[in-house]
């Protein structure tokens, strides 16, 4: 841990990293309250601040991570931070003057802009992170996230609550400027060899998806990855009714749940930090896929508070592993000239999954029962599970072999 954090890279991208989420919480939360006060509650308008940030998603993520892999990372990252802050800086001046409904668009340009930064970040890990201290420092970036999401809606919350909307956007600009500052300190991006070769943009497209589809290790990553979107997002905008169906109790105690699960998260991520040097990224994968096959189905059958406490906090101590195994894979298997636009074809296969079951939850859970749905939830992890199984055994460090390696 210690050697990690030497790294001049690792500590820039994990300060960066701390200050973007004390914006993105800070601005998320107070554009969903303040949306939620000025209509009434409004589910339509609600609902637009989840189209605004997962929209980019499905729109831009693999054409940015092209690009990504065309330009310098640093300079990248530096810029979408810049960007972002001003267009909060620029909504907050329209939400004076003008109209609130403009605080959407906030939310949206930062979407897009982060659909740029994120695989230039993975890059800068692929450069100059050496491969043994990879997986732990995924580990570090995920564990940020992690507790972020324990203690990320008290922040927003309570800067929205004690000054307003006008101060909480300026704290998210604030942040955003800062992360630049941070990743501007970092030496000058390095020329790759062969980055000034030209090549037409739809033809770099085709190629990454070509390098994927003859990767054996990304297809099955891909794979994988859609099948946990697909178990997440069936359960995810149902555990209110696990609260008041299954267990019988007040809706209110959600929070119980979700805060037992976050804090397995931050548990879980500095468990694997510590075990990044002694466990293969595939076998963590395979422990949290089984882990949140689990979970689940005991969360469905359960009808027992402290029992369905349990599968929570087992399901947020292997979450990690997940994100982290999958993650540090990419980096592992990629060749750093691919990694935007590899990024930009597993990342939306996740979180397209995840939306569309999200979408249809609420018919299955009229049509099936709640524990039906969940055990499906299950089965769709061990589904993902199967895929990567083959990977289990491989060897640390082992070098793909040729046939998986094409260039653009």
């Amino acid at each position: 841990m210690s050697n990690m954090l030497k790294n001049r890279y690792v500590r820039a991208i994990l300060l960066s990293g701390l200050f973007l989420q004390i914006g993105i919480w800070v601005r998320n939360f107070a554009i969903l309250l303040y949306v939620m006060d000025h209509t009434g509650g409004d589910p339509f308008a609600v609902s637009m601040i989840s189209v605004a940030e997962y929209a980019p998603i499905f729109l831009f993520s693999f054409l940015a991570g092209t690009f990504a892999d065309r330009w310098r990372p640093k300079r990248t990252m530096v810029w979408c931070d810049v960007l972002s802050a001003l267009s909060v800086i620029a909504v907050l001046v329209t939400f004076v003057f003008g109209t609130w409904k403009a605080i959407f668009f906030a939310t949206l340009i930062s979407a897009v802009l982060s659909q740029f930064s994120q695989p230039s970040g993975m890059k800068l890990f692929k450069l100059h992170v050496p491969a043994e201290q990879m997986q732990a420092g995924m580990s570090a970036y995920q564990t940020l996230f992690a507790i972020f999401m324990v203690l990320g809606p008290i922040l927003g919350t309570f800067v929205f609550q004690q000054w307003g909307m006008e101060v909480s956007m300026i704290i998210t600009a604030v942040a955003f400027l800062a992360s630049a500052g941070v990743l501007y300190m970092l030496p000058p991006d390095r020329v790759e060899e062969g980055e000034r070769q030209e090549s037409a943009l739809l033809e770099e497209m085709a190629s990454g998806i070509r390098y994927v589809l003859r990767s054996r290790v990304l297809s099955l990553l891909g794979i994988c990855f859609m099948a946990a979107g697909l178990g997440i997002g069936m359960v995810q905008p149902l555990a209110i009714f696990l609260v008041t169906e299954q267990l019988q109790l007040p809706k209110e105690s959600l929070q119980w749940l979700l805060m037992v699960q976050g804090v397995g998260m931050i548990v879980g991520g500095a468990l694997t930090m510590a075990l990044a040097k002694n466990v293969p990224p595939q076998r963590l994968l395979v422990l949290g896929m089984l882990g949140n096959a689990v979970a689940l189905g005991v969360c469905g059958v359960s009808t027992h508070l402290w029992l369905t406490l349990l599968a929570q906090l087992l399901a947020g101590l292997l979450l990690p592993c997940i994100q982290i195994g999958i993650n540090t894979m990419l980096l592992k298997y990629t060749e750093s000239s691919f990694i935007g636009r590899v990024n930009g074809i597993l990342t939306p296969l996740f979180t397209g999954s995840m939306v569309i079951m999200m979408s249809v939850a609420g018919v299955l859970k009229l049509h099936l029962s709640l524990m039906l749905v969940y055990e499906i939830a299950a089965i769709l992890f061990l589904i993902g599970l199967s895929f990567i199984l083959p990977l289990y055994r491989a060897k640390e460090g082992k070098p793909m072999p040729s046939a998986e390696q094409i260039g653009s």
